[in-house]
């Protein structure tokens, strides 16, 4: 094949000669560049096999993306040996991050061919039977998650329905990746153990270049489980008026399926329930994009005229021509979680996204076009400086839009609420009604952001095994969610691999970093816009110092520690919670009152529901 001999010659030619480390500047200098622009042709190819694939999932596009993953691995080994040839004492700070960065790219760097090659195609397996999946119904149709089972678990309060599609969905994909992900743990330690860390969790710890990321992280949730417990005793006492009591254990958690969501991580498809002042005009959108015939593409292209109205970077017309918006009629089986692709040549950017007209996928094409929005902004950057300052930042350019294109002044500026309340006062039905829309978002998540990690980073340590992978899972569900199985937990069960994340290889840690530092973002945006009031009552739509202000941050990419780029935007070097807890405050007093005592459940799971 022509790829095969193109990357044997762009190989060999970076091998650096000599037993002596490398201390001239301009070898240095020299091999960077050689890197860059072999990297940028690799990963680019790459990037452009592996959209065909998840586009279109088939054999045979899986066994072209696993034979371009094996030819990228080899060029990181390359490159990786040829590093080790430079003395990194002698560099520039930014040369030796770069230098460091190649040194440490992934399980590539220093794993044996047969290893590298299983791990990948472990990985394209456990994404293909859980992309794949579908749950037949107890009225014999064949639903995928997307958007069928997606739709019931938002639109149905029966019971029984919102159960056979919980039930089915786990069966069908978590209890089908279980060993394949028992094989996928020990592959990946063994990998990474070869580049000096201790297992995966702590490898992608260090993503953070933060010693005490754990204890931070656990801080941040500490500080916030007040506000979540509040939410969760409210949902609760409401849903056991649509459901009755009986359906709910006597430990105070909540059945999982019950939420609105297939994993209960997020519970906005519920604000109709959960709305404390009824007869309020409603935030929920999704009616009105209906009734004035949205499409998926003018979804993306009002996230877009978002961006555009802060003076940040458009769109290029190959988004709009190659991106992949709402599901082929064809009847294809594709990757629709929604996805952002930087196709590293600085000029191909796109998305993948199976797209309802609702207002959760109004605000995912938000998220969406801010990782878009993200890459765009560091293309010029060194390629392996074309990332986020953390993983957390990189989804929090969305999210911290959102904050802005759900306030009631944005909505009715581009028609989709018919009226804005300008009341100033704080706690207003109208104000306690909307934090509520925002917190059925943003605080029911912290937990399960917090969560997965947890476990995930447990069981390469170790500390988990196969055998306890279930019940673990639902231990961590049960304390800090407040939720629990509404059947039995089943040991040889493996409903952790029914979440996307799992199988994907995905850290999640970073969306729990998100929910918390984007409330700094929007404090320090809505700052620099000039707002005054209360925080949740910013809007930073048209204010060109707030984009000019996130775009010289975004500009950075990974170039800089995390907390220079932090401190460049907000003023502050370390994550902080106080602008989440100061944003949902009327919200935290009015819950408090309507709760009382009743808040809170035991930290074990329920013997029975």
């Amino acid at each position: 094949m022509f790829i095969d001999i193109f990357y044997f010659a762009v190989l060999t030619t970076c091998v650096a000669s000599g037993q002596d480390l490398i201390t001239d500047q301009d070898e240095v200098k020299s091999f960077l560049d050689n890197f860059d622009r072999q990297a940028e042709i690799v990963f680019s190819t790459e990037a452009e096999v592996s959209w065909i694939f998840y586009s279109n999932i088939t054999e045979y596009n899986q066994r072209q993306m696993l034979v371009q993953q094996m030819m990228t691995d080899k060029f990181a080994q390359e490159a990786y040996t040829n590093a080790t040839q430079y003395n990194l004492t002698a560099m520039s700070p930014q040369d030796k991050r770069l230098f460091t960065k190649i040194k440490e790219m992934g399980p590539a760097a220093k794993s044996n061919r047969t290893t590298l090659d299983r791990l990948n195609k472990i990985k394209s397996d456990m994404e293909t039977i859980y992309n794949t999946a579908t749950v037949t119904m107890p009225s014999g149709e064949s639903l995928p998650l997307d958007p069928d089972l997606t739709e019931i678990m938002a639109n149905s309060r029966n019971y029984e329905e919102l159960l056979a599609a919980w039930v089915g969905w786990r069966a069908e994909s978590g209890a089908k990746i279980k060993q394949l992900y028992v094989e996928y743990v020990n592959l990946s330690t063994e990998a990474l153990q070869m580049l000096g860390y201790t297992d995966t969790g702590a490898y992608w710890r260090s993503w953070y270049e933060t010693p005490t990321f754990e204890d931070d992280v656990r801080a941040l949730f500490d500080q916030l489980r007040p506000l979540y417990e509040q939410l969760h005793a409210y949902a609760r006492r409401k849903l056991k008026q649509i459901y009755g009591s009986d359906k709910f254990p006597s430990s105070g958690h909540i059945p999982a399926h019950l939420l609105g969501n297939m994993w209960g991580q997020e519970w906005n498809n519920l604000i109709e329930e959960l709305t404390p002042f009824k007869g309020k005009p409603s935030l929920d959108i999704t009616v009105e994009m209906v009734r004035q015939n949205y499409t998926a593409l003018k979804i993306f292209q009002t996230a877009n005229d978002f961006f555009k109205s802060l003076g940040m970077i458009e769109m290029p017309d190959s988004f709009w021509s190659d991106s992949l918006l709402e599901k082929p009629k064809d009847g294809r089986d594709l990757d629709c979680q929604g996805i952002a692709w930087d196709f590293f040549n600085g000029k191909d950017f796109r998305i993948i996204q199976c797209t309802v007209i609702t207002a959760t996928d109004f605000l995912k094409a938000h998220k969406l076009m801010g990782h878009i929005e993200y890459d765009l902004q560091y293309k010029d950057q060194p390629i392996l400086f074309r990332d986020g300052a953390n993983p957390g930042f990189h989804v929090a350019v969305g999210d911290v839009v959102t904050l802005s294109v759900q306030t009631p002044e944005y909505l009715h500026s581009i028609g989709l609420i018919p009226s804005v309340n300008n009341d100033e006062v704080l706690n207003t039905e109208s104000d306690i009604n909307f934090l509520m829309s925002m917190a059925l978002q943003k605080v029911a998540f912290l937990p399960f952001g917090y969560l997965i990690d947890q476990w995930l980073w447990s069981v390469f340590r170790g500390d988990i095994t196969p055998d306890k992978y279930n019940d673990e899972w639902w231990n961590l569900r049960c304390k800090y969610q407040g939720l629990s199985s509404p059947v039995p937990n089943n040991s040889s069960d493996f409903d952790p691999g029914a979440k996307y994340h799992i199988p994907a290889d995905v850290s999640y840690i970073r969306y729990f970093v998100s929910a918390v530092i984007h409330f700094q973002f929007h404090k320090a945006l809505c700052d620099v816009s000039g707002h005054q009031g209360p925080l949740h009552k910013c809007n930073i739509y048209n204010s060109k110092a707030a984009g000019t202000l996130l775009s010289n941050v975004l500009k950075l990419g990974s170039s800089k520690p995390w907390p220079e780029a932090m401190y460049l935007l907000t003023g502050q070097y370390k994550m902080d919670a106080q602008p989440l807890i100061d944003y949902f405050k009327p919200l935290l007093e009015y819950l408090r009152d309507d709760n009382g005592e009743d808040h809170g459940w035991t930290p074990q799971c329920p013997t029975s529901t």
